[in-house]
């Protein structure tokens, strides 16, 4: 199996997503998707991260870019769809990648 975009396909790394909005992400914790109330501390429990992280996120104007599974475990944990509280902000591009958008240009 010699084609490129799946070998590119196979091997690309994971979409970082960034926060929407703090203020969002802390509304939709008062009442999740079950109806109950997540706390920042039930939060990171709940997703395996420490009581900093969610802290963190939940304090600054432009957060840092997670990983996807981050933005999906966070996303699970309150109830909603993904893109409701996180927007991609990169696919990290390979070499294979850069040198086929080059190509086609």
């Amino acid at each position: 199996m010699n084609d490129p975009f799946t070998e590119v396909m196979m091997h690309a790394p994971p979409t970082t997503y960034r926060l929407v909005s703090a203020d969002r992400l802390r509304m939709l914790m008062e009442r999740t998707g079950t109806g109950a109330r997540l706390t920042t501390r039930g939060l990171a429990d709940q997703i395996g991260v420490s009581l900093g992280v969610i802290g963190n996120m939940l304090g600054q104007r432009a957060a840092q870019p997670v990983p996807e599974d981050r933005a999906r475990a966070i996303a699970d944990a309150i109830g909603v769809d993904l893109l409701v509280i996180w927007e991609p902000v990169s696919t990290r591009r390979t070499g294979a990648e850069a040198a086929m958008e080059g190509a086609a240009a």
